[in-house]
């Protein structure tokens, strides 16, 4: 087994909840984003895992982001006649993201992104008690 492979699937995993962790602050950050340069309010952002190649016999030995998805959830409206963005009833469509379940989302992340890292660095303690071996 080459020992870079166990390096490269921690790392990749890595890289994938990082990108999530800042979707997810994304998504946080814009909870009350009534107007986008597309149109409308913000809309939920989620990533898209997938598993892919990193050797040469096509095995899956790594996780990364495919894609991000905006949700196809419709926006809640929100009486507030003072605010700029009213419709002629008062109503203002606002994002459709829900505080609690992004800090789940979050904590999920952090969890999974902290596994990755005890798992890098307890295959560099294996190989680095290997390399003791052979002196």
């Amino acid at each position: 087994m080459n020992i870079l492979k166990a390096f490269d699937v921690s790392a990749s995993a890595l890289v994938a909840q990082k990108r999530r962790m800042n979707t997810i602050a994304s998504n946080m950050a814009n909870i009350n984003t009534t107007r986008t340069p597309e149109g409308g309010p913000y809309r939920r952002r989620d990533v898209v895992f997938s598993s892919f190649v990193l050797d040469e016999e096509g095995r899956l030995e790594g996780v990364g982001v495919s894609e991000v998805v905006k949700s196809d959830k419709p926006p809640k409206a929100v009486y507030d006649p003072a605010h700029p963005d009213a419709d002629e009833n008062g109503y203002v469509l606002m994002p459709n993201i829900n505080l609690i379940e992004e800090m789940v989302n979050m904590m999920m992340a952090t969890r999974v992104y902290e596994a990755n890292v005890n798992a890098f660095n307890i295959t560099k303690s294996m190989y680095l008690k290997a390399l003791e071996l052979g002196r």
